[in-house]
């Protein structure tokens, strides 16, 4: 019962970890698009970006089983177009993981750019610098460290994923089995070994990314 745990705790890593690059390049540009231009509805839409932060993980994993299902018209393209269904299958974690962490992401990283001194970029464009090098050269430089700590904490996040999981991917051994589902198996199953284990791989896991996350966000700025 020990090697099910180690299992689920690469699947967990796996599916962290993808839901983690996803965010690196939908959550990182929304939060940039949100720090600096404005327009109609914007706080709205933030509003709106920001519910799986509150909304039970629960109901967002329903909500993604009628979306995704093979009778929610997402999932029914996919289907007929691609002969893909995600209902039961790691990539179906993957996306629950990541529209669950997607706010732990976008916030810290509108934040981190709405603290960036507007000064440097104005500088850098009146020495006819592009917009594209401004961005990577000074306005993501200056705003990493703030980024960085929300990935992270997505990434923990993501690793204790349950609810939103178990309802769009299930709890196959060795397929969609994450490490927070089969401790909950091992429990229901009363195999206290193996969920001490698992419960200890993830505790750690999480303890050692939230305290990373946490000297990031405490080193001082030097804008």
């Amino acid at each position: 019962m020990a090697q099910f745990s180690w299992d689920a705790l690469f699947l967990s890593l796996k599916v962290a970890g993808c839901s983690v690059i996803i965010n690196l390049f939908i959550s990182v540009p929304m939060g940039f698009l949100f720090a600096r231009k404005k327009f109609i509805g914007r706080e709205f839409l933030d509003t709106i970006l920001t519910l799986p932060m509150v909304i039970p993980p629960t109901v967002l994993g329903y909500y993604l089983l009628v979306l995704l299902g093979r009778h929610g018209w997402v999932g029914q393209f996919l289907k007929k177009c691609f002969d893909i269904d995600l209902i039961f299958t790691w990539q179906g974690a993957v996306i629950a993981a990541t529209i669950v962490t997607f706010p732990l992401v976008f916030k810290p990283a509108r934040t981190a750019f709405e603290n960036v001194n507007p000064c440097y970029e104005q500088a850098a464009s009146v020495l006819g610098i592009s917009n594209f090098s401004i961005f990577f050269r000074i306005t993501l430089p200056l705003a990493w460290r703030g980024i960085l700590a929300g990935l992270l904490l997505s990434f923990a996040r993501a690793l204790g994923e349950f609810g939103a999981t178990l309802m769009v991917a299930g709890s196959i051994p060795g397929k969609t089995e994450t490490l927070s589902i089969a401790i909950y198996e091992a429990v229901q199953e009363g195999n206290n070994y193996s969920a001490n284990i698992a419960v200890i791989i993830l505790s750690i896991v999480c303890i050692l990314v939230l305290f990373t996350a946490k000297k990031l966000t405490h080193y001082k700025n030097f804008y």
